[in-house]
This record gives C-alpha cells, sequence and structure tokens, in this order.
C-alpha cells in the first residue's frame, strides 16, 4: 500500500494543482501543501523520484519572494523550517547554494552563543541567558553537516562545533534551562518517544545521528557516559511512537493575505508511514547509528 500512496503523492506533484498551491502559498497548509509531500518523499530516501518541475516552482519562488513562513523580512527565524527545505532541495539537485546564498549565511549568522538556533525572534534579544531550542537548531546542523560537497570554510567549522557542543551539553534529551524557552523542558519530555516522518521537529534519534555524523566527519571521539540514557533507551528499540503533526493545526490561505484557522490534514502516504510500531526508516537511522556509536563513543 505504501508503494500506491508514493505513487499518489507524486502524481498530486506532477499536477496543475500542486503547482497552482505554490502560487498560492509554498508552505501552507499544513500538513498537506506540496512541499510537505516533497520533503516527507525525501525523508523516505525518495528523492529523486520528487518531479522535477514541482522542486523547481517551490525553488523559484523562494527564490523570488520568500514565504514569511520562512523568512520574515526584517529578520529569519524559521529556522527549522528553512533547514529541512535547504537540505530536500540540494538532494533533488537544485543548487541552493548558487541560486539562494543567502540560506546558508543565514544559518552561520543566527547561530546563539550556546552554539544553537531560535525560531523565536525574541530569544535574541533575552539578557543574562541563552534560550536556544533544539528545533531550531537540529535542521540547520544537519543542512551545513549533510549538503557541503567542497572542505567547509572556518566560519562553517566553527558553526558545526559549536552546534555539536550544543547537542552534547543537552545530552540529546534535555530542554532548555532557560526562562525564555522554559516550555521547551515540557516539549523535551516527547523526545525519546520518535516520530516518523519528523519534518522540522526533533527526538533523539535525529539528534544522535546528527552528531555521530559529525564525530565522523571531524574525527571525534564522545564520552559515551553523556549519552547513555538516549542509548539505553534505544537499544531496547526503535519505531514511532508519537505523530510530530498531529494537533498542530494548520491555516488554510484565503488569498490577499488573509487565513482561515482549521485543523491540520494530512495525505495518504503521510497517514501510512507515520503509525505507531515499527518504522524501516527510523530502524535503518538506528542501524547507522550504532555503525558510527562503535567507531566514535568511548
Amino acid at each position: 500500500m505504501v508503494s500506491e500512496h508514493v505513487a499518489g503523492s507524486l502524481k498530486y506533484l506532477n499536477s496543475e494543482a500542486a503547482l497552482a498551491s505554490l502560487d498560492q502559498d509554498i508552505y501552507w497548509p499544513k500538513w498537506d501543501s506540496p512541499w510537505w509531500h516533497m520533503l516527507l518523499l525525501h525523508e523516505m530516501g525518495e528523492t529523486h523520484s520528487i518531479p522535477a518541475a514541482a522542486a523547481e516552482a517551490l525553488a523559484t519562488h523562494l527564490t523570488n519572494s520568500p514565504s514569511t513562513e520562512f523568512t520574515s523580512g526584517e529578520d529569519c527565524h524559521c529556522h527549522c523550517a528553512l533547514g529541512n527545505i535547504y537540505q530536500m532541495l540540494m538532494a533533488r539537485g537544485v543548487d541552493v547554494d548558487g541560486r539562494m546564498p543567502w540560506m546558508r549565511d543565514w544559518f552561520l549568522r543566527y547561530q546563539m552563543a550556546d552554539g544553537g538556533l531560535n525560531c523565536d525572534p525574541d530569544a535574541y534579544h533575552v539578557e543574562g541567558e541563552c534560550p536556544s531550542s533544539m528545533v531550531a537548531t537540529i535542521s540547520t546542523f544537519e543542512s551545513v553537516l549533510l549538503y557541503t560537497d567542497r572542505p567547509w570554510t572556518a566560519e562553517e567549522i566553527q558553526f558545526l562545533d559549536r552546534a555539536a557542543e550544543f547537542l552534547q551539553r543537552r545530552e540529546l534529551w534535555q530542554g532548555s534551562p532557560t526562562v525564555q524557552n522554559a516550555e521547551e523542558r515540557e516539549q523535551a519530555k516527547a523526545w525519546l518517544n520518535l516520530s516518523f516522518p519528523r519534518f522540522y521537529l526533533y527526538d533523539v534519534l535525529r539528534g544522535l545521528h546528527a552528531l555521530l555524523v559529525w564525530a565522523d566527519k571531524r574525527q571525534v571521539r564522545l564520552e559515551r557516559k553523556k549519552f547513555a540514557k538516549v542509548l539505553d533507551h534505544l537499544g531496547r528499540g526503535v519505531g514511532i511512537g508519537r505523530q510530530a503533526y498531529a494537533g498542530v493545526g494548520t491555516r488554510v490561505p484565503l488569498g490577499e493575505g488573509k487565513f482561515q484557522r482549521e485543523q491540520e490534514s494530512v495525505f495518504p502516504l503521510l497517514h501510512a508511514v507515520s503509525q505507531n510500531g515499527p518504522s524501516p526508516h527510523l530502524e535503518n537511522q538506528w542501524r547507522k547509528c550504532q555503525e558510527l556509536a562503535a567507531l566514535w563513543l568511548r
């Protein structure tokens, strides 16, 4: 059934309806506009199947008039979504760095003093604490880490090393200790509960994978005891335990800058691959983590 639903999403992405949706708004509605279909296919390892016309339409709209959900004019504070769209387009063969060079610069510019980022613009004006967000950090870290086909610049190395230190200090599962981002401590209770797809959200397996890839690329050994809680939990078995999109709601664009708030919608492929239980995609990522952990955890 999954293959049938993949075909259904590809058919939709090849349609005039998908292009019309991108013309109206490249982000909304969650979770059923074209870019969510593309992002799910990417997470499933089917990036090559994404119709070139759909990927190009998304890239063109983002190049010409960035959605306010990705950029907000004075400041861009949707780092989490931007990081994921960067990864998907790069994997599909779009020259993101050539056409949208501001994106990679953006990640580096908005790294906070503790190595993380935050999608809340107010976080950058807080004094006396550094309210970074795991969700805002993970996809930007992955973008520079996984999608650089040349030697990193000194600035990129600094960005990656600081982000890796941030993940280690949080031991992959801890929420922000700050007052401004206190709500993340409540969100962190769900991070041991894996999800697929993640879209731009976070769980401990995603964080572990990114950190171990960094260790491998930078030839750095990590202290196993720092991640004992996460490793013990994952060692008991990985699988889908929550749907990252459930209960979030969405805005539906009505045109002329107007929106209507509605319950989130899902599409058949998303429903099919996100049910609680075993997930070949999570199991594959866990195997890769085990291979890297044998090399870089001491």
